[in-house]
């Protein structure tokens, strides 16, 4: 019989109410593993009033206190970083070396928000006038939320709290049904860690508890990760309701390769972020821009074995490169991509569809698949697949290649593979995306930068963690003082200047 999930509310592990469960499933074996209830109204405001109560008191604090706790929750999670690998791999399907990059990633910014005593540290001006000073704070903003999505099930969440709950804030994770269990494990570390009942709470469920987030006017900011019409919704019903809103959503990353790029740095670096996690990553390069026909052949020549060579296997065996998607419904619509590319005239070089893996019948497995002669006007170039299919669009000069991600409606990450600096650099000052690597493939900022694209991959106008997560996650407060020295006496009717 399947483990039965909980909601963690107020420090303790919560039964579900509702009656409604959602399925868990292992992707590797192709079964349902757990169940998890998915919360209604009433479960999702409870939540939201246990972090309500716990506001006053944790934003008290002084931030050293609540860096220690931090501190402490970063030791904890590393020492359970193997267990926390697996239970995350058994529920999303990427292998364990990315599940502890995942992981990783996500206390990177634990590190960052350590140093909150510091990013908290406001302005002053002494004498700004006659005997005024004026210096400015930061302070939190009360109940926040986060909305997080299955394929990153540590990292996005740390991303979230880490920084929030740094702040001063206290934090209600509304996690994927899909890979639930890494985000409770995380909240009852928080807890062990010394943060008090109610500064992190984990609530399950599906658009319900969503709309009571976005709706409720105790919370006072929403950031979401997911597809792009989820984000759009979301900003536009959060900032209705009067809520800050980051809400980040789907890609298309392109790699550009110039003729005088290191090709077969330029095919391994695509395989490992066109195919790693199974492309199931919103920075994964899909799209591979070879300038020219010579660069383009020379590239196919190298991707091809590659791809064909690709260890698709279970998601805790060490030697595959990529386990199973994420469930059943997810790999058809792969899939269906696959077959529109092929209906819509692209070369399909590599076929990974009719992958089968023995002794894993019912998994969620699908091989690698490779796209030659893609254009700019099929739905495979324009729509985000979000699986192991990398399209190969060929440009005639670099114009055109730059030209083909500053167009594109998504604009999360792009990639330039070349030995020439002013090429270089000339790419990555005008193309219109809101993350460029230059012979890196996934240019995901360290944890004191911030992450964010542009157009439809971003709605609203702060990033994730960095200073911009510092920044949305408090308000500003400017004060002006002025002592009776430096008071005149009767009354003043014109605005106060600094004359």
């Amino acid at each position: 019989m399947a483990t039965t999930l909980q909601h963690f509310i107020h420090g303790a592990a919560v039964a579900g109410g509702s009656g409604r469960y959602g399925d868990v499933l292992d992707p590797t074996l192709g079964v349902v593993a757990k169940r998890v209830p998915l919360a209604d109204r009433a479960e999702t405001e409870a939540a939201i009033a246990s972090a309500a109560a716990a506001f006053p008191d944790w934003a008290a604090q002084n931030p050293q206190k609540r860096a220690r706790v931090l501190f402490r929750f970063k030791e904890l999670v590393e020492r359970e970083m193997d267990s926390l690998a697996r239970l995350l791999s058994e529920e999303h399907g990427k292998v364990l070396a990315d599940a502890r990059g995942d992981i990783q990633r996500g206390l990177e910014v634990i590190e960052f928000s350590c140093g909150i005593p510091h990013l908290l540290k406001g302005e002053f001006t002494e004498g700004a006038g006659p005997g005024i000073d004026m210096y400015s704070l930061r302070q939190p903003l009360g109940v926040v939320a986060g909305i997080t999505p299955f394929n990153f099930p540590a990292m996005i969440p740390m991303w979230m709290f880490g920084v929030a709950i740094a702040c001063g804030n206290c934090f209600v994770c509304k996690p994927s049904e899909k890979d639930p269990s890494v985000p409770l494990r995380l909240a009852e570390l928080m807890l062990a860690a010394g943060a008090p009942p109610g500064v992190l709470n984990v609530v399950n469920g599906d658009r319900e508890a969503v709309e009571t987030l976005l709706t409720d006017p105790r919370v006072q900011a929403i950031s979401f990760v997911g597809s792009t019409a989820v984000a759009a919704q979301v900003y536009a019903t959060g900032a209705a309701h009067g809520k800050r809103v980051q809400a980040m959503g789907g890609a298309k990353n392109h790699m550009i390769i110039m003729p005088d790029a290191d090709l077969d740095q330029a095919a391994d670096a695509l395989i490992g972020a066109g195919y790693g996690s199974a492309g199931e990553r919103c920075m994964a390069i899909s799209v591979a821009v070879p300038v020219g026909d010579k660069t383009a052949e020379a590239l196919i020549d190298r991707l091809r074995p590659r791809v064909e060579s690709l260890r698709v296997g279970p998601s805790l065996d060490p030697d595959s490169d990529f386990g199973p998607l994420v469930s059943a419904e997810h790999r058809a619509k792969v899939r269906a991509y696959v077959d529109l590319g092929l209906a819509e005239g692209a070369d399909l070089v590599v076929d990974g569809r009719d992958f089968t893996l023995q002794g894993y019948e019912s998994g969620f497995f699908m091989g690698g698949c490779l796209f030659d002669r893609v254009t700019a006007a099929m739905r495979i170039y324009q729509d985000e697949i979000f699986g192991p299919v990398l399209s190969v669009v060929r440009a005639g000069d670099f114009e055109e290649a730059l030209a083909l991600p500053s167009s594109h409606p998504y604009g999360n990450g792009v990639a330039i593979y070349t030995r020439d600096g002013d090429a270089a650099r000339d790419f990555a000052s005008r193309v219109q995306v809101g993350m460029v690597g230059i012979n890196v493939p996934i240019p995901v900022p360290l944890a004191y930068h911030s992450f964010g694209g542009w157009k439809r991959s971003a709605f609203g106008d702060a990033n994730q963690h960095g200073m911009e997560g510092v920044r949305f996650f408090t308000k500003i407060k400017t004060v002006t003082s002025r002592w009776p020295t430096g008071i005149r006496s009767g009354a003043e009717f014109s605005i106060p200047t600094m004359r």
